[in-house]
């Protein structure tokens, strides 16, 4: 069975920088997209980043290109997101998933897979505040 567990939330100011972690413990398949999402209070989870761990290729919300970097760690099984010049609206939970199927499906076809509804394991997530 599969786990996640996220860590490195906290709160900055305008213009900070975090980096977020998540750990992933059991098997999980060859060619599978992981991804970061985050969820403000009384709004959608949203997609920020993702990546298809096969080819390596990377995704991003238009709202954090050039600010957040995803990479991914084989070796120790963890996923990160590189936040910088984060901004009051960056505040919300941020969550990590993992999935093989429609999201790697998604990014065979050429879409970013970046929505909530292609992953199927999520992390408890970790807050992020930014304050002004």
């Amino acid at each position: 069975q599969v786990h996640l567990m996220e860590s490195g939330g906290g709160s900055v100011q305008a213009g900070g920088s975090l980096k977020l972690s998540c750990i992933l413990s059991g098997y999980v398949d060859n060619g599978y997209c992981m991804a970061w999402f985050r969820q403000a209070p009384g709004k959608e989870r949203e997609g920020v980043a993702a990546i298809y761990t096969g080819p390596g290729n990377t995704y991003y919300a238009d709202s954090v290109k050039g600010r957040f970097t995803i990479s991914q760690d084989k070796a120790k099984n963890t996923l990160y997101l590189q936040m910088n010049n984060l901004k009051p609206g960056d505040t919300a939970m941020y969550y990590c998933a993992v999935d093989e199927g429609p999201a790697a499906r998604s990014a065979d076809f050429g879409l970013a897979p970046l929505h909530h509804s292609e992953y199927s394991i999520w992390g408890q997530g970790t807050q992020v505040t930014v304050s002004a």
